[in-house]
């Protein structure tokens, strides 16, 4: 990862987790909290209006995400879901197609924003997490004519997250760019969690950005800041998604106090996403004789299919949240684990202690 444009920040500098006591949370790396320096870091950023991009910090910030995937430009947001929608419009006019699996994000957990914000329709191939098939997805693009709605655009999920964190290989995502360039169509990529399969899999940002015509990135999930996601492409795109950002009511005033603990996360907690997957394959390592893990763990994500065990997940997570240890329940029968900044090794070990106490009986 030497060439890596992360490589050239500020070498990473370990910050235990915030000493606050409280429950072991396994939901969601969501629920992390700002470390000192990353407060001190808000408390003194340079600030400005951003809705006349004249915001310092977030100018900065937008500059620093754009050269790392090698686009033009990025745009800040608040959010990931909004980061997606806002890329999605850029690449589907209302009334025409954007095609994903189903498990994905933008249709799974945007409550239908594409339809109801962007007047896009979606279509879905059968969920494989990170299995990606590109020649599956070849076959379901539509052309203009036929009477029927055209394909305009691709969106994949690196990792997935229903999938379990699984990565999309390189080799696959680069098939997948050849399709949509056959077609003509474009190809976004909502990276939320793109930092670890950056670090699980050693693949460069920019060999990443190289591959999407628009990308989302979340500074709010494995790097810890409060809130954000970027919108990353060309410049032409990024000033369309400047104005929809603005429709959408994204448009924030002093915003560098939330880019700079983005700055500061892209600086301190890149490379740390590496010990959120070692925890996350101790937890996978210790329930795996119980015949609960969905798939293979490679990154910050341990995906539980109960049907074997004659648990239901709410069940779980009720018995859990008992001992004071949270769980995520995604359905009747599917949980999840998931490690982060603010889960040391205790906090593994009291989850293993707990879970398998629940499971023996």
């Amino acid at each position: 990862m030497a060439d890596d444009p992360i490589s050239q920040l500020v070498p990473f500098a370990a910050q235990g987790a915030p000493a606050t006591p409280g429950p072991v949370d396994l939901r969601s790396d969501t629920v992390t909290r700002p470390t000192p320096g990353m407060r001190a870091a808000m408390a003194s950023a340079e600030v400005g209006d951003d809705v006349y991009a004249e915001d310092p910090t977030v100018n900065a910030l937008e500059a620093e995400v754009a050269a790392l995937f090698g686009h033009e430009a990025a745009l800040f947001a608040p959010t990931g879901s909004m980061a997606n929608q806002i890329a999605i419009q850029v690449l589907v006019p209302p009334g025409e197609e954007l095609l994903c699996d189903a498990d994905a994000h933008v249709v799974t957990y945007e409550i239908g924003a594409a339809a109801a914000i962007g007047g896009v329709s979606t279509r879905t191939w059968s969920p494989v997490g990170a299995d990606l098939d590109p020649e599956v997805v070849a076959a379901m693009i539509r052309p203009d004519g036929y009477h029927a709605v055209p394909t305009r655009a691709i969106a994949v999920e690196q990792t997935h997250n229903r999938g379990g964190g699984g990565v999309i290989p390189l080799t696959a995502l680069a098939e997948l760019r050849r399709v949509a360039d056959d077609a003509g169509i474009g190809l976004h990529c909502d990276g939320a969690r793109i930092w670890h399969a950056h670090v699980a899999d050693g693949v460069p940002l920019a060999s990443y950005g190289e591959l999407f015509d628009t990308l989302s990135v979340c500074l709010s999930k494995g790097l810890g800041a409060p809130a954000g996601s970027l919108v990353v492409g060309s410049a032409e795109r990024i000033a369309r998604a400047r104005v929809i950002r603005k429709r959408m009511g994204g448009g924030m005033r002093q915003a560098g106090i939330l880019a700079a603990a983005g700055r500061y996360a892209l600086r301190q907690h890149v490379e740390r996403l590496a010990e959120d997957h070692v925890r996350a394959a101790r937890l996978a390592e210790a329930l795996a004789p119980f015949g609960v893990l969905a798939g293979p763990v490679r990154t910050n994500i341990v995906p539980l299919d109960l049907t074997k065990c004659g648990f239901d997940a709410p069940e779980l997570g009720a018995a859990a949240r008992d001992r004071g240890v949270l769980v995520s329940v995604l359905g009747p029968r599917i949980a999840r684990l998931v490690t982060h900044h603010d889960l040391d090794d205790a906090g593994v070990d009291r989850a293993v202690e707990v879970l398998t106490e629940i499971f023996r009986h």
